[in-house]
C-alpha cells in the first residue's frame, strides 16, 4: 500500500483525480474501455470534482459500478448516493453505462442478482474509495466480512456508521437514516485491479491509524486494503494526524511512503 500526503482536500483531490483518469485511460488505450467503481460521501467532493474536469477522458468508453445504497431511500433524497453520483459525475462527465444499485426497490435480493451479473463480465479496473469515521469501506461496517465471497451483500449499519451521516448533513436526525443498505463486500473490493483511496480530514484521524498502523482485522475494515498489491491512499494534513511520529515525519519528508502488510 501506497501512502501519500497533500497539505489540503483540495490539492489531494487533484492529485487523486490525476492518478484515477491515468488509469482509465490506460484501461482505454489498452481494451477500448475502462470498468470503474465510484465511492460517495462527503470526502470525495474535491476528488470527483478535479475528476470530472480531468482532460482527455473519453467518458463514453467508461462503465461505472455503484459502490453501496441505501436499502428503502428513493433517489429523490437527499442522501441518495444515485442522486450524489447522478450529480457529481454521471451529468457532468456524459458516463452512458451506469449499473445502479436500487435501494428502494422491493426485492432487494434480485438487485443483488442483477448488478452482480453485469459485475462477473469483466475485471473492474481501478475503485475509488474512502474510509469511514468507523473504518468501514462501503458499507461494511465492523466487524466486515473478510470471508464470504459474494460481490454484494445486504448489511446493517451500526450507530457511529449512521451519526457520520447526520453529521455531515445528509440527514436530520438518526432516526431517518436507513438502518441496512446494500454494499460490495471487502474480498470484490480487492478483485479490482487498481484502489484508489480518498481520506481527508481530521474526523478520519483515528480510522486511518487504525487501519493502517493496526493489525489487519474486521473490526477495522479497512486494513483489509493493505493486502492489495496496488493500493493508494491519499491523506492530508489532519486525517494523516494521529499516525504514528516516525511514519508520520516519514510522510512530511518525502511526500509518500510504502506500507506493507
Amino acid at each position: 500500500m501506497l501512502l501519500k500526503l497533500f497539505r489540503d482536500k483540495v490539492s489531494l483531490g487533484q492529485a487523486a483525480a490525476e492518478q484515477a483518469a491515468t488509469a482509465i485511460g490506460r484501461a482505454i488505450a489498452e481494451r477500448g474501455a475502462a470498468r470503474v467503481i465510484a465511492a460517495t460521501g462527503a470526502s470525495q467532493f474535491e476528488f470527483l470534482d478535479a475528476l470530472t474536469e480531468a482532460p482527455g477522458i473519453d467518458w463514453t468508453r467508461v462503465e461505472a459500478f455503484h459502490l453501496d445504497e441505501y436499502i428503502g431511500l428513493p433517489v429523490t433524497h437527499p442522501a441518495s448516493f444515485r442522486k450524489f453520483l447522478l450529480e457529481r459525475l454521471v451529468k457532468k462527465t456524459g458516463i452512458v453505462s451506469f449499473h445502479w444499485i436500487e435501494g428502494d426497490a422491493a426485492d432487494p435480493v434480485a438487485v443483488i442478482r442483477k448488478i452482480v451479473k453485469e459485475l462477473a463480465s469483466a475485471p473492474i479496473d481501478i475503485a475509488f474509495l474512502g474510509i469511514g469515521e468507523n473504518g468501514h469501506i462501503a458499507f461494511n461496517d465492523p466487524p466486515a466480512d473478510f470471508t464470504t465471497e459474494d460481490p454484494y451483500l445486504i448489511v446493517n449499519l451500526d450507530e457511529p456508521c449512521r451519526r457520520q451521516q447526520v453529521n455531515e448533513g445528509w440527514f436530520a436526525d438518526i432516526s431517518q437514516v436507513p438502518t441496512r443498505a446494500i454494499s460490495m463486500s471487502p474480498r470484490q473490493i480487492l478483485k479490482a485491479k487498481e484502489l484508489l483511496v480518498v481520506v481527508p480530514d481530521q474526523r478520519k484521524a483515528a480510522a486511518v491509524k487504525a487501519c493502517l498502523e493496526g493489525e489487519i482485522s474486521p473490526m477495522a475494515p479497512a486494513s483489509i486494503l493493505r493486502r492489495h498489491p496496488k493500493a493508494t491512499v491519499y491523506l492530508d494534513t489532519e486525517s494523516a494526524s494521529l499516525l504514528s511520529p516516525g511514519l508520520k515525519s516519514a510522510l512530511v519528508e518525502q511526500s509518500q511512503v510504502v506500507v506493507s502488510s
